[in-house]
């Protein structure tokens, strides 16, 4: 079984790249993020098409975040639950079936990014990963296998950015900020690429400006935090790098986990 995730910014304009993303990589689910718009203009014609279902929670022109799954979405969540700042689309959880005849719990997640850090929208950034720590630890007593996956806006780790000095007052690398992500992860969730490689380098996102691609200037901000029982079934992890050179890439790549059966 396959789960990717994607920041798609923008899926109107991302259509073309997001059915080849289906078609090549075939994902039993993908999780997107910055869709950037309503629920009835969102493409489900066309993913539909392509042999997916489709349950979104949109927003004009910012955030909004979308469940794609070639299975029937159940149990659909719309919203982070206990979160009170969700006038902002920034989370979507489902339970779709597995090909070993179980069920898997899927959230797609879009956290803020939180800067500039000495404003409201820093602690807006911590106030929801506060709540989302909660509803993970919530989530891990149905003991399902869970997968936590999107743009969580956290550099986890010096290794995880090209020049980690430069990112040092940034809201993305504060300290505050990795220990949010730290806590998420103790409460016993893997985080999946980190679980298969302990390699530098290995990116997600590269700025549009600068010239960040073209040096290799990235940051590893999505992820896909796994619970025990995913873990445990957890065979691959890739980045799909290529997606960056494409015609008119997001500045995201899709990052995906294959689970045993």
């Amino acid at each position: 079984m396959r789960i990717a995730t994607w920041n798609v910014n923008s899926v109107r304009q991302r259509l073309a790249p997001l059915l080849a993303l289906l078609r090549e990589a075939a994902p039993d689910a993908l999780c997107l993020q910055e869709t950037k718009c309503e629920d009835h203009v969102f493409p489900r014609l066309e993913i539909e098409d392509a042999g997916y279902n489709v349950a979104v929670h949109g927003q004009k022109g910012f955030n909004g975040v979308a469940i794609l799954s070639k299975s029937p979405l159940q149990d659909v969540t719309l919203g982070l639950p206990g979160f009170d700042g969700e006038a902002q689309s920034r989370y979507i959880e489902a339970v779709i079936a597995d090909r070993a005849g179980g069920v898997m719990r899927v959230a797609s997640i879009y956290a803020p990014n939180g800067n500039p850090p000495d404003t409201q929208k820093y602690l807006y950034k911590l106030a929801f990963m506060e709540t989302l720590t909660r509803h993970a630890e919530a989530l891990l007593g149905l003991e399902e296998p869970t997968v936590l996956a999107g743009d969580y806006n956290v550099i986890p780790e010096p290794r995880d950015v090209y020049e980690a000095s430069a990112w040092l007052g940034d809201a993305l690398f504060l300290p505050q900020t990795r220990a949010a992500y730290q806590r998420l992860v103790n409460l016993g969730y893997a985080d999946a690429l980190r679980a298969t490689s302990d390699e530098g380098g290995l990116y997600t996102f590269w700025d549009y400006q600068a010239g960040a691609w073209q040096k290799n200037k990235g940051l590893r901000i999505d992820h896909l935090l796994l619970s025990p029982q995913a873990a445990d079934r957890l065979a691959r992890v890739e980045i799909v790098k290529s997606m960056r050179a494409g015609e008119k890439p997001s500045d995201h790549v899709a990052i995906y986990a294959d689970f045993a059966a």
